[in-house]
């Protein structure tokens, strides 16, 4: 049975959860589950009619308390991390840097909870249609959702490290995009292109565009936790190329502030300023694949097919976009796609540099 050993990148794995970190979460969480019952019964009592469909659903009223007692949690929970041994280093950072890295982590855990609690609640609704909501089922669903919610935003939010927010960032946009298409008042969107989605003044438009922001936010978080890793990987001598903590740190943050600036300004708002902020993350991407050659010599070899194969992929999305073969909408989603596949990939073997198997007790190497 073979096992990874090594201490090369200190935000590798996943700090455990401690029995603090758990009896806390429990205790917020039951916390939480008392505000959701009072909640609920304030809401059955001067709602006109609950029900998981119509005009006035019980989804909106659902996620929008998840939200509330996500971002309370992920504050908390963010915010006392630092005492951990392995986020000790986070108290090292200049203040503005820890307040935005705080932002971004907890604007991210309640959009998160949100969007997902809403498409849940909209799921539930097809097979429920019609259903009312009475007091007693209101008080139950508001206490299981938002205690569900603190429990789970506490804890991860208790565990930032590098791999948890590619994680992260992967759930947040898959479930952000998928409620907007769902939920869009045009079922022909995808005639057009994908950032019609964003173009509607109702909340279909207002998660899709939501979700690029809060995911350009989180992306720019990437930078503090990939320097600081990259410096490691430096420092033990596992990367061999110059600058490439400020080289990788940088092209993260500028394709973060791009990816917020795509849902900033909507295609309808500003055409230009639109199409130069998606094309600009898609060059900052372009540059760190192709870069990454050099500069990111050192990592493991698996990376490196991996990122031959992103970089393939683009290039055929672009030549079969060229000749006619996608249209504009399935060109976007593709290379959409592609970006942040890559990113789940770099963070994985970001978190594995520098580590080797090794032979456990009775194995072979």
């Amino acid at each position: 049975m073979s096992r990874i050993t090594s201490d090369a990148a200190p935000d590798a794995v996943a700090p455990e959860q401690t029995p603090r970190t758990e009896r806390e979460s429990l205790y917020l969480s039951l916390g939480a589950q008392v505000v959701g019952a009072v909640y609920g019964f304030v809401l059955a009592q001067f709602a006109a009619a609950l029900s998981l469909t119509g005009d006035d659903p019980f989804a909106m009223w659902a996620a929008a308390g998840a939200a509330v007692v996500a971002a309370v949690a992920a504050t908390v929970g963010y915010w006392r991390s630092r005492s951990q041994p392995e986020q000790a280093w986070r108290r090292d950072l200049p203040s503005w840097l820890f307040t935005v890295n705080t932002i971004s982590v907890v604007v991210v855990h309640a959009a998160l909870a949100f969007v997902a609690t809403y498409a849940l609640y909209r799921l539930l609704a097809l097979g429920f249609i019609g259903l009312p909501i009475v007091t007693f089922w209101a008080v139950v669903l508001m206490a299981v959702t938002l205690g569900l919610s603190t429990y789970f935003v506490y804890l991860s939010s208790s565990s930032i490290t590098t791999q948890r927010l590619s994680t992260l960032l992967m759930a947040f946009i898959s479930i952000g995009t998928l409620t907007a298409t769902i939920t869009t008042p045009d079922p022909q969107w995808w005639e057009v292109h994908f950032s019609q989605l964003g173009t509607f003044d109702d909340l279909s438009s207002w998660i899709f565009n939501g979700t690029l922001i809060a995911g350009g936010l989180l992306v720019t978080t990437f930078a503090v936790h990939i320097s600081r890793d990259l410096k490691a990987l430096t420092g033990s001598g596992t990367l061999t190329g110059h600058g490439v903590a400020r080289f990788v740190s940088t092209a993260f943050v500028i394709m973060g502030i791009m990816l917020a600036f795509v849902g900033i300004v909507p295609v309808d708002v500003n055409l230009l300023v639109h199409n130069l902020s998606a094309s600009g993350m898609a060059v900052a991407y372009l540059v760190l694949l192709i870069a990454g050659y050099r500069v990111l010599r050192g990592m493991p070899g698996a990376y490196f097919v991996a990122a031959s194969a992103f970089l393939a992929a683009t290039a055929a999305s672009i030549v079969l976009f060229a000749v006619g073969y996608f249209s504009l909408t399935a060109f976007e989603i593709i290379v959409f796609a592609l970006i942040f596949g890559w990113i789940a990939v770099f963070m994985r073997f970001l978190g594995v540099a520098g580590r080797r198997d090794a032979a456990g007790p009775g194995g072979t190497q």
